[in-house]
């Protein structure tokens, strides 16, 4: 769990205007592309997703061991964990494109580099981000056609969420990122955005990123709807159950209500295709009168 939180605690460089022939990253870095890469690693499960919505799988040869989305990736080589790749592992399968992200920065894309890999940072940082990193990843790998069409798949399925909820009363909504210590998102965060895109209101969009929040602060702003975040590995579940059992809030209007609900990890926290599986679960716990059809606790 503190392994998602802290990257999307990663700051980017603002991107500079790429030179002719190159690529320029989410971290900033102009990558040199000249050819469509034939064997892919991903060192994300958000960057394995978007290849294989893709129809990518057949260049993919090699995937982290978190990646488990669509089943077929639990067939691809593993080349370690998402922030403990085996870069000896990753050299030996020749790749020529390594998708990798923002927590990948420090040491492991310049150790790939180093080597005479080709390395591209994918790290959005909210729903557009996501977008543009489905169209990048078209473009570098000869798929543009099948980016553009789920794209505008994904674009349908926002303004379907955005239409209904024009004119609605906003409830205040609680996120849950994990329960010890108590941590929530703020805003500058995808999750602040898809409670805004729902149709709430983040009763901590005065912070920023994912921080560590007081017990006595929820209580105080009495959220309305509650959405824990639950399958962080061995901890599955834990964050919801305990938001359900906690005496100390059954003050709320979330739990008086019973409106305190779940959304597996692998939705909330992958910035991919699936993000909107995710926002359309969220539209359903905030406003079940409008979304009855979506998500489910």
């Amino acid at each position: 769990m503190l392994l998602s939180i802290a990257l999307v605690l990663v700051a980017c460089t603002p991107a500079e205007p790429a030179p002719p022939g190159f690529v320029v990253d989410d971290l900033g870095r102009p990558v040199n592309i000249e050819t469509v890469p034939q064997r892919i690693i991903s060192l994300a499960p958000a960057n394995t997703e978007i290849l294989f919505a893709l129809g990518l799988e057949e260049k993919v040869v090699g995937v982290t061991e978190f990646c488990n989305y669509p089943p077929e990736a639990l067939d691809k080589e593993k080349v370690g964990g998402f922030s403990t790749p085996d870069t000896e592992k990753i050299i030996a399968l020749r790749p020529d494109l390594i998708l990798a992200t923002s927590i990948h920065a420090k040491e492991i894309i310049p150790a790939l580099e180093e080597r005479g890999l080709t390395v591209f940072a994918l790290a959005p940082r909210n729903l557009d981000g996501i977008l543009e990193n489905i169209r990048v990843v078209g473009k570098i790998t000869g798929k543009e056609k099948e980016a553009f069409e789920l794209v505008a798949q994904m674009e349908s399925r926002i303004e379907a969420v955005t239409g209904k909820i024009k004119g609605l009363e906003r409830p205040r909504v609680f996120y849950i990122t994990w329960h010890d210590p108590l941590w929530s998102a703020g805003s500058g965060t995808i999750i602040n955005e898809l409670i805004e895109e729902a149709g709430g209101v983040n009763i901590f969009q005065d912070i920023t990123g994912h921080s560590v929040v007081s017990f006595e602060t929820v209580i105080m702003r009495d959220p309305e709807v509650i959405i824990a975040c639950t399958g962080h590995g061995e901890a599955t579940g834990k964050p919801f159950e305990w938001a359900k059992e906690e005496p100390r809030l059954g003050v709320t209007e979330a739990c008086k209500n019973d409106r305190v609900y779940q959304i597996d990890a692998d939705l909330a926290n992958r910035h991919g295709p699936r993000m909107l599986d995710a926002l359309e679960e969220f539209a359903h716990f905030i406003h079940p009168e409008v979304f009855n059809n979506m998500g489910g606790d």
